[in-house]
């Protein structure tokens, strides 16, 4: 018995020292070097075409100099979550009789700078420097809220895991909690006046990248879609009124 104990403890032992001595980090592209000496704009331009529409997003937006200047944080969305918003978009504009977007610059920029304004974060923050979030324990770890750029509040915190031990048959026999790896979330708080309710949480597939001028960290493309709230995205966009393509 104890020596089995002594196995288990050493197994814990091995996760432990893997997940806090990682100098790299993860996403469903690869793995990344945290530090890179280029600014964000430089770093997303290497890594087009994940990143291809979140660089015209940004131009459109006015906010290329934020973003390559500034010292900031931002929760890059990919491509694949601009394509799916504007997907939905275009399944309602169909709906509606109306011409689909072909081009992503038939969307007014303050559309474009009013949402993604909501990603991006004065000052440079890292996963170490946010609070922990337990979506089953609100109260006791509720993550903060942060104020964007474009000055609406959202949600930023930290998931521990818990460190879990399988047998060879895939049957758990042990577990600590809060020991396992750790998630960076960005939420989105649908109402201001209830911050604790309904949250929508949005996993970060890379954290803490470091480019010349702040951290940028990469939310997971298959979780979410661009502005949070597609039903809004496509309000607004509809609402500020569609382009059409340009010649």
């Amino acid at each position: 018995m104890k020596k089995n104990y002594k196995k288990l403890l050493f197994s814990l032992i091995c996760i432990l020292s893997v997940l806090t001595g990682c100098k790299k980090y993860y996403m469903d592209t690869g793995v990344h070097d945290a530090k890179y000496s280029g600014n964000m704009m430089q770093y997303m331009e290497e890594k087009k075409p994940f990143f291809d529409s979140t660089l015209t997003v940004i131009k459109l937006a006015g906010l290329a100099d934020v973003v390559g200047k500034e010292n900031i944080t931002f929760f890059a969305p990919p491509s694949g979550s601009i394509f799916k918003s504007i997907k939905r978009l275009n399944v309602e504009l169909r709906v509606t009789g109306k011409d689909t977007v072909s081009k992503l610059s038939q969307i007014k920029p303050e559309v474009w700078r009013n949402i993604l304004s909501q990603y991006i974060f004065k000052g440079p923050n890292r996963l170490k420097d946010y609070p922990q979030r337990d979506t089953l324990s609100y109260l006791a770890y509720p993550g903060q809220g942060y104020t964007s750029y474009g000055g609406r509040i959202m949600n930023v915190g930290v998931i521990f895991n818990d460190a879990v031990v399988y047998n060879d048959k895939g049957a758990e026999i042990s577990r600590v909690a809060y020991a396992g790896y750790r998630q960076l979330y960005l939420a989105y708080i649908p109402d201001l006046s209830n911050p604790q309710v309904s949250l929508m949480n949005i996993p970060v597939a890379t954290s803490d990248i470091q480019p010349s001028n702040g951290v940028l960290h990469v939310l997971n493309k298959l979780k979410h879609n661009f502005g949070f709230n597609t039903d809004v995205f496509i309000e607004q966009a509809i609402s500020a009124g569609i382009s059409p393509p340009a010649p």
